[in-house]
């Protein structure tokens, strides 16, 4: 079956379908990393939009529930070069076109995947449609300009869980394949709040020695001090932060009472919380391999990234300290506030997928309880 990707700025892709069938509007964009495309596709970030991987062959080693980043796919759509015939993992439980068509994604397979990376990279992230049932290329594109952008959505509220629950589960043993078993003294009780939080943060403030209590994007800043932790951890989340007002509010109302610590959105919502701005980045930064460097020690991380909006530099405060800047293009990738035992990054130093270079942040966050304590 043919299957067609129309972006608004008039560029037509046809291909071969797998997944889903239907049609879907979402923002398009693109992801750098060479391997972990369950990690991709079950990351809560990518709500509202449709993920490119720039790798050429996707689904060589199936599909295992031990690598998923939440419970089910969030993303919108999934746009490959080339999907593998076979998937030979001794984890794998399925393949990749099953599980996309179970949880209703649509899959394109057999486009120049190079061409249209280029082409976002060059005009930017835009909205597009994805589609095995309309055939006119002028309605397609008509559909795709006529798709409402993420700028300003709360989707936060879309992936977030409905009830606190409490999170017991450590890093994952890679001999045995299960979640580790160590007896970890458990020192601090952190508070997580949940934009659309990945799995392996969760599992690294654990393995850190941290007892973990989620509890939804809503929930008052009152409550969650009424839990009397130790730390307040603000996860990882997609689209646009400033349309996540509720989340801005609590945090102004717990900055400078508790140790905190941000990702991703987290990080953005905790400097609009500081009273900084955002922007929306032309193409995003997504992928496991994004230069950072520490201001301080000029010391270089690669980073695993996945973000559409950034912290304005020039609206940082006198108070906060920038950490860390992208060496591709400047942006601010971490701060710490001066007075405050506060900081946040915009990087993933938790990966799933990516590399490692910064997981020691868990343990610069469990250093800020200990001298609150």
């Amino acid at each position: 079956m043919k299957v067609y990707l129309a972006l608004s700025d008039g560029k037509i892709f046809e291909g071969n379908h797998f997944g889903a069938e239907g049609e879907v509007d979402a923002e398009i964009v693109f992801n750098t990393s060479m391997c972990g495309y369950q990690e991709v596709i079950t990351d809560p970030s990518y709500r509202g939009q449709m993920v490119v991987m720039t790798y050429p062959l996707i689904g060589n080693y199936g599909i295992n529930p031990q690598d998923f980043e939440s419970d089910r796919p969030h993303l919108s759509g999934f746009i490959i070069k080339e999907l593998s015939g076979v998937a030979s993992n001794w984890r794998s439980r399925g393949r990749l076109e099953d599980f996309l068509k179970e949880f209703n994604i649509i899959g394109i397979q057999g486009i120049d995947t190079r061409a249209l990376t280029r082409r976002i990279r060059e005009q930017g992230a835009q909205q597009a449609v994805l589609s095995t049932v309309t055939r006119d290329p002028e309605e397609l594109i008509r559909k795709a300009r006529n798709s409402p952008g993420i700028a300003g959505k709360d989707l936060a509220k879309e992936v977030t869980c409905q009830s606190p629950y409490d999170w017991e589960e450590g890093e994952w043993d890679i001999f045995s394949g299960e979640p580790s078993r160590k007896s970890v003294d458990k020192k601090f009780f952190v508070v997580a709040y949940d934009f659309g939080i990945k799995r392996n943060i969760l599992r690294k403030l654990v393995s850190a020695g941290c007892r973990v209590r989620v509890v939804p994007a809503s929930t008052a800043a009152e409550d969650v001090l009424a839990l009397n932790p130790d730390g307040v951890f603000l996860s990882n989340g997609p689209g646009d932060p400033e349309g996540v007002t509720y989340a801005i509010k609590n945090i102004k109302f717990l900055v400078g009472k508790i140790p905190i610590f941000g990702i991703c959105l987290g990080h953005q919502i905790l400097n609009l919380a500081l009273d900084g701005k955002t922007f929306k980045l032309r193409f995003g930064h997504h992928g496991g391999n994004q230069p950072v460097m520490d201001t301080r020690s000029g010391k270089v991380e690669i980073t695993s990234q996945n973000h559409g909006f950034a912290v304005t530099q020039e609206s940082i405060g006198s108070l906060i300290d920038v950490t860390s800047i992208n060496l591709n293009d400047q942006t601010v990738e971490g701060i710490r506030h001066k007075k405050w035992p506060i900081f946040s990054v915009q990087y993933h130093p938790e990966a799933s997928p990516g590399p490692h270079d910064s997981s020691h942040l868990f343990q610069q966050f469990i250093k800020l309880m200990e001298a609150e304590v």
